[in-house]
């Protein structure tokens, strides 16, 4: 006989419907449950009937104190995706939100930026772990963030007007090029929109990168914005397979997991390099572009003018690394963005990312992610 499951889970955001095409992915692979899902955005009141409900399990996004009471007196198992409070000591998967903070600071320095800036939301606790990994990132390497905060929903929060003028005042303070980055896609549109206020050129003065990859939301951006990629769908497919054993009466070796984002979705909001010595940051532009179709470090040395030595020892003044550990860095990105976003096999994925050899890549790949592209694929679909 099926499990009836009840996933309260919000279906008016891109995260939350690629969390339940997670769970839909281990329900087609089980057939195991029959599901009720009541469509709802993530603010809204959990309904009422949980308390009495006679299921066998529950997947929330919108868990409250109250519902956790009531759910704890019917005894049925409980896995917990809300990240907006503490935790709260729950079976609970969600993102890893100090990765997405570190890629996001990677993602900026990597483009040259050696001034930083933050915005966030008050009082969300996903959004202050996203600041203190970003910050901290930052400050590592030796540079300074400034940081704005303010209230997203609720009595704290401003008039939209009166936000939007501060938030500008906050954008025109920063001496510029300066890099920022917004604790989620919405907070991103309000970043752009501050520097448009202002006739800020993004990216080539403020270079924007936010959280969640919405399609929608960043390309309706001006520019489009440029985001990073949580992963969701394997948030969905854990949580399903946490529920699944604690429905079963197991105990799970790790009931609280925390699943690292896929990358970043680079678009034209910080599609810039933000370094002094224009033949340098030609250079990058030129292997940004063109290092998956199998560019050679002399190629580049061609193509701007300067010699090897030169842009060997400049590189690793700006970024720390060669010529040739950026290219292979940008390949592998790249191979990792496929593998966890297509059906191709590793053989059709190595051409598309500039490897002759698949062999070579899986070599490649290994030394720099520490797992085999198979292994990563995986990991990435909550597999692994």
């Amino acid at each position: 006989m099926k499990r009836h499951v009840a996933l309260i889970v919000e279906t008016s955001t891109g995260y939350g419907r690629r969390v339940l095409s997670g769970i839909v992915r281990f329900m087609r692979m089980h057939d195991e449950w029959s599901v009720f899902l009541e469509q709802r955005d993530l603010l809204k009141k959990p309904p009422s009937w949980l308390a009495t409900w006679k299921g066998d399990g529950i997947i929330s996004r919108a868990t409250t104190p109250a519902l956790v009471e009531a759910v704890a007196a019917t005894g049925v198992p409980l896995v917990e995706l809300t990240d907006r409070r503490a935790d709260p000591g729950l079976p609970s998967i969600r993102s890893d939100d100090a990765a997405i903070g570190r890629l996001a600071a990677e993602h900026l320095m990597e483009r040259g930026f050696e001034r930083f800036g933050f915005c966030g939301f008050t009082s969300e606790a996903w959004s202050k772990r996203r600041e203190e990994a970003f910050v901290d990132a930052v400050r590592q390497a030796g540079r300074d963030c400034d940081v704005y905060n303010s209230h997203w929903h609720g009595p704290g929060a401003r008039a939209w007007e009166e936000e939007q003028t501060r938030l500008a005042t906050w954008v025109r303070s920063f001496p510029r090029p300066v890099g920022i980055m917004a604790c989620n896609d919405i907070r991103g549109l309000h970043v752009l929109e501050a520097c448009s206020h202002e006739d800020v050129a993004v990216p080539e003065e403020v270079a924007v990168i936010g959280v969640d990859n919405d399609e929608l939301l960043c390309r309706v951006s001006a520019p489009p914005l440029s985001s990073v990629i949580p992963n969701a769908e394997a948030v969905g497919y854990r949580a399903a397979e946490l529920l699944s054993r604690l429905m079963d009466d197991e105990t799970p070796a790790e009931p609280q997991q925390r699943v690292s984002p896929l990358g970043v979705a680079t678009r034209q909001s910080t599609d810039v390099v933000a370094i002094d010595d224009p033949e340098i940051a030609a250079a990058l532009h030129f292997i940004r572009q063109h290092a998956c179709r199998g560019l050679r470090v002399d190629e580049v040395t061609r193509e701007v003018g300067v010699s090897r030595s030169t842009l060997e020892r400049q590189l690793r003044k700006y970024l720390g690394r060669t010529p040739q550990q950026e290219i292979r860095s940008i390949q592998i990105k790249k191979a990792r963005e496929l593998l966890a976003t297509t059906d191709l096999s590793a053989e059709q994925i190595a051409p598309l990312c500039g490897f002759e050899h698949p062999e070579y890549m899986h070599v490649v790949f290994k030394r720099l992610t520490g797992m085999t592209p198979g292994a990563f694929r995986r990991q990435v679909r909550g597999e692994g």
